[in-house]
């Protein structure tokens, strides 16, 4: 395995490093494997906080296509999408530490029955683990046992139907991304055929979903993923074909979403200039102050501030990722970086992030890590 160690193509930082202990953390990266492509599966690295330098980029893990990774929120497990013997299946690994890093053991898989997974995460208390298949439209739900290995599939819910607003993007299901309210009562699938959000209830104890409601999108925005703010009280979902964020009103007791906003994170005049665009990936800042989203095509990542009263967003910047296709990005736990995968470019893109403004500085920093598409923290 320490063969397979990458070069790490690392420029100068505009921080310096504390003195004492710095504040190391794992992280992975799921990736694309194409064929005659550089990937061979999952990769790790090490993130140093204090100087936000991103090093000791390996292979952590062989995969066909490990295209989304997420951690148990306990246990040293990480789980994957990707495809073993031709089958599609979520996969799952133990984390092992040592002095050069993280590395991964198989602790086994299962397949998904329904095409292969766009993205994958573990309810909140990691009794279960949720798949959303963009190709099936549908979310597929497995028991975890307590030490976070996988059990066959449990359930299976199938979207229908499509908005038919954009020709061939939205005339079948495409479940995106899934994910569980903040109170783990609730599971949402975000739908970019449907321009939907696709609400369950969750029974974690029997790992099984009831349909519970919807939370409508602008028609042709293509909804792709979502995440909430820190206190619950707003989901913002970002829509792919479009280009924005719609801001929802979240009522956790009855678990339904109202949209009270929807900002671009692109204007129309900057989206004329390339010749495709199309958002990919949001994160909420952990102070809940800022939002984040990327911007393919003009290979960018768009910042937004939080109005302390009504959760709205107004534009902050657009930052240029210095890579090529940003599908996905991730705030380091100090929330204080922001590492911005570049598949095109095969880097992985650091910059510091301003605590007062939300502004986002290059720092210099880049690792070679080959086709990334997810970017996931696992911390000691």
């Amino acid at each position: 395995m320490r063969s397979r160690r990458l070069t790490v193509a690392v420029g100068f930082s505009l921080f310096a490093a504390t003195l004492g202990q710095a504040a190391t953390s794992a992280v992975f990266f799921g990736t694309t494997t194409p064929r005659g492509g550089t990937s061979q599966g999952i990769y790790q690295g090490q993130f140093d906080s204090d100087s936000g330098k991103l090093t000791n980029i390996a292979l952590a893990a062989e995969l066909s296509n490990p295209g989304f990774v997420a951690k148990h929120p306990t246990l040293d497990i990480l789980y994957s999408t990707g495809a073993i013997d031709g089958q599609a299946v979520v996969a799952a690994y133990k984390i092992d530490r040592d002095a050069d890093g993280s590395w991964l053991t198989p602790v086994g898989h299962q397949e998904i029955g329904d095409g292969g997974a766009a993205h994958l995460s573990t309810d909140r208390s990691g009794k279960v683990l949720m798949s959303a298949q963009y190709g099936g439209g549908s979310v597929a739900v497995f028991p975890l046992a307590d030490d976070g290995t996988i059990q066959p599939r449990s359930d299976l819910q199938k979207h229908s139907g499509g908005s038919g607003v954009v020709d061939r993007r939205q005339d079948k299901p495409h479940a995106h991304w899934v994910g569980t309210s903040p109170d783990n009562r609730f599971v949402f699938v975000p739908d970019l055929g449907l321009d939907r959000v696709v609400i369950y209830r969750l029974d974690a104890e029997n790992a099984k979903l009831t349909p519970h409601g919807e939370g409508v999108c602008p028609p042709g925005g293509g909804p792709r993923h979502m995440k909430f703010s820190p206190d619950g009280d707003k989901a913002y979902v970002l829509n792919e074909l479009a280009l924005s964020v719609t801001v929802f009103d979240y009522d956790a007791k009855a678990g339904t979403m109202a949209p009270v906003q929807t900002i671009e994170t692109l204007s129309e005049e900057t989206k004329a200039k390339e010749t495709f665009n199309s958002a990919a990936e949001i994160r909420v800042h952990p102070s809940g102050k800022f939002v984040y989203t990327s911007n393919r095509g003009h290979d960018s990542i768009s910042a937004f501030r939080v109005d302390d009263e009504s959760g709205k967003l107004s534009a902050i910047e657009v930052e240029p990722i210095r890579g090529g296709w940003p599908r996905n990005f991730n705030l380091d736990p100090s929330g204080s970086y922001l590492l911005a995968a570049g598949r095109d470019s095969n880097t992985v893109t650091v910059f510091a992030i301003d605590s007062e403004s939300g502004e986002l500085t290059y720092t210099r920093n880049m690792a070679v890590v080959p086709t990334p598409i997810c970017v996931e923290f696992a911390s000691h």
